[in-house]
């Protein structure tokens, strides 16, 4: 039998953690244009003056949250030094919280001693909001409220409430400043013109990185996470290639350096290859495969699980109207209507955008017409995995 004992090797990573995402460096790197717009948008706080509101945009992984900590942790340390600020900060991330309502619940928690909390429900709407009212006025001074992932509350009423929360006499004695964070680039537009103009007072938007900006935030990390000369060269430069190339996220980048550390140790390599990036990336790209599947919708699941179906038996590339007859038989396992073909053909055309299937028209003139041949561009065993939970409940 093999020894599964736990020994400490120390030979690839000298401090793991530095790749994690709660990781916060001491400088931001790759980010100056939007550090020094921000960074401005930031100056009336130190100034004594009432904060901006401030909307930041761009897609997941470019720095925004980052950001944010990075430099409010440096505004915080400087207006410790000046006595006519008395700054606060309060941060929510409004992932699960899909409400006005309970957003300003939450808030309302963040600001109060933990014996002294309220409930998600019971409470008027406009009792939820004088709570939070009294609580900033009790706490005075200059406060900057922080609402990451903004983009999940559905309705505007507390995002016209609290950056106008001052001039409309619902809070007297602090000086209240809005930071929003959205990963969704149209949801600024979405805003009603009256919320627009006071949340988006500043904004900051934030650009994918290059592969040149990755470099600089991997080799940031690099030196604190991994042991000295452990890594081969190219390991950073073909992690920063595949990270712009696949999305421009930094943390996917990060995550990839991440796996291909863990594989050169679990491989009880000297060092660290190119080769194990590649084989980090493929394990990961597997990994996001069966994610997109489990969070995909019923029936978006059924007609992937009837090409998959087609696959096994060796039936594809196949056409749409193939894939039909399998996906209602599926469908009355399941217990549900089938939708129609044109969805099952928009089904398959958001499959192939997340690159889960390969889909190809084929074009016979006037005799034989236009049409889409699909087969998977994943692993059966991939798209298997991802539809486990569906494929567990009919089998």
């Amino acid at each position: 039998m093999s020894d599964f004992s736990f020994e400490p090797t120390g030979r690839i990573f000298k401090e793991r953690a530095a790749l994690l995402e709660e990781w916060t460096p001491d400088t931001l790197v790759g980010r100056d244009q939007e550090l020094q717009q921000y960074h401005a948008a930031l100056q009336p706080v130190i100034e004594a003056e009432t904060p901006s509101n401030i909307f930041l945009y761009g897609k997941s992984g470019v720095g925004k949250t980052a950001a944010t900590r990075f430099l409010l942790d440096q505004l915080e340390d400087s207006a410790a030094d000046v006595d006519r600020v008395d700054l606060h900060t309060v941060e929510i991330n409004c992932d699960g919280l899909n409400s006005s309502y309970q957003t300003a619940v939450a808030l309302v928690n963040e600001l109060r001693d933990p014996a002294n909390q309220i409930s998600n429900t019971g409470y008027p709407q406009a009792s939820v909001y004088q709570f939070l009212f009294n609580e900033l006025d009790k706490l005075g001074g200059t406060i900057l409220v922080v609402l990451d992932e903004v983009d999940h509350i559905e309705d505007n009423s507390l995002l016209y409430k609290l950056p106008r929360a001052r001039s409309n006499g619902d809070i007297t004695t602090a000086r209240l400043g809005v930071i929003g964070i959205s990963n969704d680039l149209s949801f600024r537009n979405q805003l009603s013109s009256k919320v627009r103009s006071s949340l988006c007072e500043k904004e900051v938007s934030f650009s994918a990185y290059d592969a040149t900006e990755l470099m600089k935030v991997l080799r940031q990390r690099v030196s604190v996470a991994f042991n000295d000369d452990v890594l081969d060269d190219g390991v950073i430069e073909m992690c920063a290639a595949y990270g712009a190339k696949d999305s421009g996220d930094a943390r996917q980048a990060l995550d990839l350096l991440l796996e291909t550390g863990d594989i050169a140790r679990e491989r009880n390599a000297e060092q660290v290859s190119e080769e194990h990036v590649r084989e980090a990336r493929e394990r990961l790209q597997t990994d996001q495969v069966i994610e997109g599947i489990s969070n995909y919708s019923l029936h978006g699941q059924l007609v992937l699980w009837a090409l998959t179906l087609l696959e096994e038996q060796d039936e594809t590339p196949a056409r749409t109207r193939d894939i039909r007859g399998p996906y209602e038989q599926l469908c009355d396992r399941e217990g549900t209507d089938p939708v129609s073909d044109r969805a099952v053909r928009e089904y398959l055309a958001e499959l192939e955008t997340l690159g889960i299937i390969n889909s190809t028209e084929i074009n016979r003139g006037k005799g034989g017409g236009k049409f889409k041949k699909h087969k998977l561009n994943q692993s059966t065993s991939s798209v298997k995995a991802g539809l486990k939970e569906l494929i567990g409940t009919i089998a």
